[in-house]
């Protein structure tokens, strides 16, 4: 199965802009479609999207306990590019760049959470000792 987008849930749209806008370009995607008010959408050249929204119900969002939205990266300046993105545009730290080999001999990764508490990964493979 191919997932088409995912959805993260925003309190306060403008601060998501400014937080995603430089973080999505470090990773390489666009935005394609934004709805003033409601939600914005970022399309990966593999025609992955991120949609950031209010959530519908008018609730206030809420981030998940134990969800994490992975980022894939071309490469791993890329990963720093959009960790150093998410930490200078108010995003927190969960982890800086690196290998991890617990998750394989050729996982890098670094971990954020947007300004809403949403965590995610920007992940890239190496080769053992590049």
């Amino acid at each position: 199965m191919t997932f088409n987008y995912i959805t993260l849930g925003s309190n306060d749209l403008q601060t998501s802009r400014s937080y995603y806008d430089p973080v999505m370009d470090a990773l390489g995607a666009k935005l394609e479609a934004e709805y003033e008010g409601m939600t914005f959408a970022y399309k990966f050249p593999d025609g992955f999207m991120v949609w950031v929204t209010k959530p519908q119900n008018g609730e206030a969002a809420a981030c998940g306990n134990g969800h994490t939205a992975g980022f894939f990266a071309a490469t791993p300046e890329a990963v720093d590019a959009a960790h150093a993105s998410a930490l200078a545009n108010g995003g927190s730290d969960e982890g800086a760049p690196g290998p991890r080999p617990m998750y394989g001999p050729e996982f890098y990764g670094g971990y954020a959470r947007d300004p809403d508490g949403n965590k995610m990964s920007f992940v890239t493979s190496v080769k053992p000792n590049d």
